[in-house]
């Protein structure tokens, strides 16, 4: 399990662009904590959130992240931007393998998300100001997760894959 390269960090960060790109860089496969999760369920991440509630998915993530531990190896793994929040899914990640903690500005997010309407925790009056709320309130969390952070906001996705290598390169030799 340890051979796993777990991206965390807010929505929008680039999880999930960084982790295609990465794997196709690696070599590795990629999963996506919320796309799992959507495939069990046959549910989008949003339709959970509305019918089953904030409190129901975050357990399917623990339950997801118990499952990869189990399952797989040498992979490329991103997960939801809240799954870090649930105390006990810190262990599961160190557990799963290196973390990497994709660390962005608000500001940046929100231009990357201002058109999206699938994500359930901006759909307020304020965006923005809600996306500086949660970020104040995990990026401390998601510090203390990380192994590794890669400032993402002004780089091009060259410069993350090329960074997060040398970071990999680096713990390994540790």
């Amino acid at each position: 399990m340890e051979n796993n390269i777990i991206l965390i960090g807010f929505m929008g960060s680039g999880k999930s662009s960084v982790g295609i790109r990465l794997s196709y860089h690696l070599k590795h496969t990629m999963i996506d904590t919320d796309k799992w999760i959507e495939n069990r369920q046959k549910m989008s991440v949003s339709d959970l959130f509305a019918s089953k509630g904030e409190a129901a998915f975050r357990a399917m993530e623990t339950d997801c992240l118990n499952e990869l531990i189990r399952t797989v190896n040498n992979q490329i793994i991103s997960v939801g931007g809240g799954l870090p929040m649930r105390e006990e899914n810190h262990i599961l990640l160190k557990r799963l393998g290196k973390v990497i903690y994709l660390k962005v500005t608000p500001e940046v997010v929100y231009e990357r998300l201002k058109s999206d309407t699938t994500r359930p925790l901006l759909q307020v009056e304020n965006p923005m100001e809600r996306i500086r709320t949660l970020m104040k309130e995990r990026g401390p969390i998601y510090e203390a997760c990380a192994d590794v952070t890669v400032d993402v906001s002004d780089k091009s996705f060259d410069q993350i894959i090329e960074e997060i290598d040398r970071a990999i390169t680096a713990i390994k030799k540790e």
